[in-house]
């Protein structure tokens, strides 16, 4: 793990590995106020307006101002691909819809947006000079996706068939769980990914979120990978906090 941690920021990830998040805001200079508290982020100017989180000198997520007001207030995960065209006509085949074609992010790479066969949104990263996470797994940094679905028997048959290797193969680290939506949701809520950040005090951090603006959607729970609390910043993005 720690040998993957120090070399994430040279080497392209995996396909299917979640490689990057970024959340989509109203307001990005509170954003950075917001995950700067919390998490401890630094911040640099990157492609289009957007800003790029560091801890300890490495990426970690992107903030960026959304283009319409209208649009979701939201954080996403990327998966990794070496081929989003062929991804994401695979996507296709297999029930689901893209919904941003692949195109150019500068030179970082090659981005798409779409949705699995119930509408859970995700992106698609090909790597250029951007490769993903320079750091995961460690307090402050991306850790998990959990994505709640309807039907979670389907959900692991569409993205089996995407990701087999990342998700069953023999190297498989998975960083991506499924679970009834029903579980922690209700019913009509539609079926989406949640970004998990990792914490050492999952209470701690509640605290933080909440003297931030945030506030507290669910939990904390037990979860099989660890004490799960599912907030929202002070924008309403919804991620959740998750102590190993």
């Amino acid at each position: 793990m720690a040998e993957n941690m120090a070399s994430a920021h040279e080497e392209a990830y995996p396909e299917g590995v979640p490689c990057w998040v970024d959340a989509q805001l109203a307001d990005v200079e509170a954003g950075k106020r917001f995950y700067g508290d919390l998490f401890g982020w630094t911040f640099e100017e990157s492609y289009g307006g957007t800003v790029r989180a560091h801890s300890e000198g490495e990426p970690v997520a992107a903030l960026a101002q959304k283009a319409d007001g209208r649009l979701p207030t939201v954080w996403t995960v990327y998966f990794a691909t070496p081929d989003a065209e062929a991804l994401s006509r695979r996507i296709l085949a297999a029930g689901g819809q893209v919904v941003t074609a692949p195109m150019p992010v500068g030179e970082l790479g090659v981005a798409a947006l779409a949705t699995d066969p119930e509408g859970a949104v995700f992106g698609l990263w090909q790597p250029g000079s951007h490769h993903g996470f320079g750091r995961r797994h460690e307090p402050g940094t991306f850790v998990w996706a959990q994505l709640y679905a309807r039907d979670t028997a389907a959900a692991n048959t569409f993205y089996g068939g995407l990701f087999h290797d990342a998700l069953f193969g023999p190297s498989a680290e998975p960083d991506f769980g499924r679970a009834p939506l029903t579980d922690v949701f209700p019913a009509q809520m539609p079926p989406h990914f949640v970004v998990h950040f990792r914490v050492d005090d999952c209470e701690a951090a509640l605290a933080e979120v909440v003297r931030l603006g945030g506030r507290v959607q669910a939990g904390p729970f037990e979860a099989s990978y660890g004490t799960v609390v599912l907030v929202t910043d002070d924008q309403g993005a919804s991620f959740a906090l998750l102590q190993r």
